[in-house]
């Protein structure tokens, strides 16, 4: 590859704080860190986030480069890579200074990138950034702007679901699948070379259906039963589905995926008092966007009244599932003993970064505001006989940086599926009310 084949790559903030090690995406060419990152990376290195832990790995691994010469030519980063370089400030280029006045950073670092283009002969420089409007800006400058795709899935409309439909089906599969041992040898089934481990089936012939989980292991396709859990019965098939993952202890990793009102959090939390006697403790937490909690500010009050409104949603589904028995039922007065108890702890997310997890049932609400980098964290601190599951709806996205492709609950879905420990389940009906199902498909 010649010099001029060499792109050179100008990084803003916002990629590093999606991902520390994105300096090693960039294979034989250059990037660029203009120094106005470099500023704005020291004031988010402390605290307890994962963006204050992406801004300080960024910040080491650029010393551990470094040695004193990131200025001018930069420091190759490696055998058959390109060189880091820090971009020092330029004065404002004439062609900008009529559009983009001030000492705004996002201005900075586009002079920076137009500097640097006009001056690099024919190497073609790029600008990359999360943030769309700065893209939008460079663009209008005649400048290129690429979004940080590295962790991206490749497209959301071909997705795992984790269930299939196989319509047509010999009426003998199908009544077998509900006779003893009620369970199909894989070998049997048209479609059984393409199955994946822990996949839902739902087979029809005619006007019978069967449903099925395919168990990898025992190479058998599962009946799969409908029943009720702490007294919530599942509507739909999607719903029978997700019940049976989420109560398989042989099954420590779910995900449930689907718009507003398919039951996904309802269902989570229902399995997990179901099977509450299996774990020290149910978590329920949900990410706080941003995650530093910086937009809570303008709130009222101590900063447990300040998140109250974003945990509300979780109390919600709660008290629909405490409503399903009378106040002297006992399992009505037990979910009340275990919030007092702390056996049931409802928290943002942040509350437990850093936590080891044991016997823990961990429910994730709204995964789709969390980062592949965030929910790696989070997986990993799963201790032993401890079930994560992660429920959101990856259309429907609050975190500024993220977007359908590049959000960890999409990312989780297409790096998990296949795994034996894992199981997925995309809920497709709304069940909270014709109402809501009509809003959500047309507004």
């Amino acid at each position: 590859m010649t010099d001029a084949d060499r792109k050179i790559y100008i990084l803003d903030t916002n990629v590093i704080l999606h991902d520390s090690t994105c300096i090693d995406q960039f294979e034989e060419h250059d990037v660029v860190v203009p120094i106005v990152v470099l500023e704005e990376l020291d004031h988010f290195k402390k605290g307890h986030e994962s963006i204050s832990y992406h801004a300080r790995t960024f910040l080491r691994k650029m010393d551990d480069l470094s040695g004193d010469k990131l200025f001018g030519d930069g420091v190759r980063m490696g055998s058959n890579r390109g060189r880091l370089i820090v971009g020092l400030a330029r004065p404002m280029h004439q062609d900008l200074r009529l559009n983009f006045a001030g000492n705004e950073p996002d201005h900075r670092i586009l002079n920076i990138a137009y500097t640097m283009a006009k001056e690099s002969g024919e190497r073609e420089v790029v600008l990359v950034s999360k943030d769309v409007n700065l893209r939008l800006k460079a663009k209008a400058l005649g400048l290129k702007a690429h979004d940080y795709t590295t962790d991206k899935v490749r497209d959301v409309s071909e997705l795992y679901t984790g269930k299939r439909l196989e319509e047509d089906m010999p009426t003998e599969l199908v009544e077998r699948l509900y006779t003893a041992p009620q369970e199909l040898p894989v070998e049997e089934l048209p479609f059984g070379d393409d199955l994946t481990p822990n996949e839902f089936v739902i087979m029809r012939s005619g006007k019978k259906s069967g449903l099925g989980m395919y168990d990898a292991e025992s190479k058998v396709l599962r009946h799969v039963d409908k029943t009720p859990v702490y007294n919530i019965m599942p509507r739909n098939a999607e719903q029978i589905f997700a019940l049976c993952a989420l109560l398989n202890p042989a099954i420590p990793l779910v995900t449930m995926t689907g718009k507003a009102g398919t039951g996904k959090t309802l269902l989570a939390l229902a399995a997990a008092l179901e099977s509450r006697k299996q774990y020290k403790q149910i978590l329920l937490a949900r990410p706080i966007v941003p995650l530093s909690n910086k937009d809570t500010g303008y709130l009222p009050g101590e900063i447990d009244e300040k998140l109250a409104p974003y945990m509300q949603p979780l109390y919600d589904n709660l008290g629909v599932i405490r409503n399903q028995f009378a106040k002297s039922d006992t399992r009505h007065k037990n979910i009340r003993k275990l919030l007092d108890e702390e056996e049931l702890v409802i928290t943002p997310l942040s509350y437990i970064r850093g936590r080891s997890l044991v016997n823990t049932f961990f429910i994730v609400d709204e995964g789709q505001n969390l980062t592949p980098h965030e929910i790696k964290t989070i997986i990993t601190r799963a201790g032993e006989g401890t079930k994560i599951v992660f429920t959101g709806d990856i259309y429907q996205i609050d975190h500024p940086y993220l977007d359908s492709q590049s959000n960890g609950l999409s990312h989780l879905i297409e790096k998990m599926r296949g795994q034996l420990i894992y199981a997925h389940v995309n809920l497709e009906k709304g069940e909270r009310s014709d109402l809501a199902e009509l809003a959500s498909d047309l507004l």
